[in-house]
């Protein structure tokens, strides 16, 4: 009995002290100009450390994946039509395992990339791919695609057609 008396005489002097904590902020943030400006500038500053991460974070990103579309190009792709179907329905099933996984998204949309580059119809494949890839890969996959400029796209990027849509 007495140590349930001393556990509730602690909390409730801790309990109090918080809320005099809290009190004091509170008339301090309401009263004090210079106070204010303080709290103002820390949460600048701290905006200001959150936005220069994420566009490092962003930078890193891109030259991750600039550095997979150069190292697919590099290890190069299947000739022989027998190859580049069991090359594409196996980066598909990578691709599709990896984004179920939710672990490595440019991992995912590098085997994505990889077999867009050897299906004959890519355009219709990238139809697909918007309808079946999470977003997140999707707009990773499309970043390795603009790196690509071996990859022809018909009009869907506009190249290899003339003014009337015909190739």
């Amino acid at each position: 009995m007495r140590t349930s008396v001393l556990v509730a005489v602690s909390a409730g002097t801790v309990l109090t002290g918080l809320l005099a904590y809290a009190a004091y902020f509170d008339h301090k943030r309401q009263t004090d100009p210079d106070f204010r400006k303080s709290l103002r500038r820390n949460n600048r500053r701290l905006a200001r450390a959150v936005k220069e991460e994420a566009e490092a974070e962003g930078a890193a990103q891109r030259e991750a994946i600039k550095l997979a579309v150069q190292k697919a190009k590099d290890d190069g792709f299947p000739a022989d039509l027998e190859e580049k179907e069991s090359y594409f329905m196996n980066q598909v099933a990578t691709g599709e395992g990896l984004c179920a996984e939710g672990s490595n998204q440019i991992e995912a949309a590098l085997a994505f990339y990889k077999a867009l580059k050897v299906y004959p119809q890519p355009k219709d494949l990238i139809s697909i791919y918007d309808k079946t890839v999470p977003k997140e890969v999707l707009e990773i996959l499309a970043e390795m695609v603009a790196m690509d400029a071996g990859l022809k796209l018909g009009s869907f990027t506009g190249e290899g057609t003339d003014s009337h849509g015909v190739e």
